[in-house]
């Protein structure tokens, strides 16, 4: 039987130990959310953006979801950030009750996925009001400004 020898120990032990760090490096993670949106009230014409940030080994991709569908629009921008972290939902101009609904991020890789949801509000646009000019051309006529 070999028995290691004291010497032997100090060498084994750090390789061990190098070799562990190394493998747990390459570890892959799952997705998990750093950002996440929050619920939103809007008027219609308005704008609405929603972040959305996460991460993992590998970095995961982020997609944004309406009522379960990628979201597809030219009113609906993704806008990435520069380091592949996340994103901005950005939806202009509002519109009621179209864009009223339910929204969700959605990170996944290859080593799971996570969603969050949020919701928008729009509501409708208050007109403006019409003065009423007070300058009567006789008693039953009033002028519009």
């Amino acid at each position: 039987m070999l028995v290691p020898s004291c010497q032997m120990m100090h060498v084994v032990r750090p390789v061990v130990v190098l070799l562990c760090l190394l493998l747990c490096a390459d570890a892959e993670t799952p997705p998990k959310f750093t950002r996440t949106p929050v619920d939103q009230t809007g008027v219609s014409g308005g704008v609405a953006s929603f972040i959305c940030q996460a991460t993992g080994d590998p970095r995961p991709k982020i997609v944004w979801n309406k009522k379960g569908k990628k979201v597809s629009n030219q009113r609906f921008e993704v806008i990435e950030f520069d380091d592949g972290s996340g994103s901005v939902l950005r939806i202009q101009p509002l519109r009621t009750p179209r864009d009223e609904a339910i929204y969700e991020c959605v990170a996944s890789n290859s080593v799971g996925e996570i969603s969050v949801s949020t919701r928008l509000t729009v509501l409708r646009a208050i007109p403006k009001s019409v003065e009423i000019c007070h300058e009567q051309v006789n008693r039953d006529q009033i002028e519009m400004c």
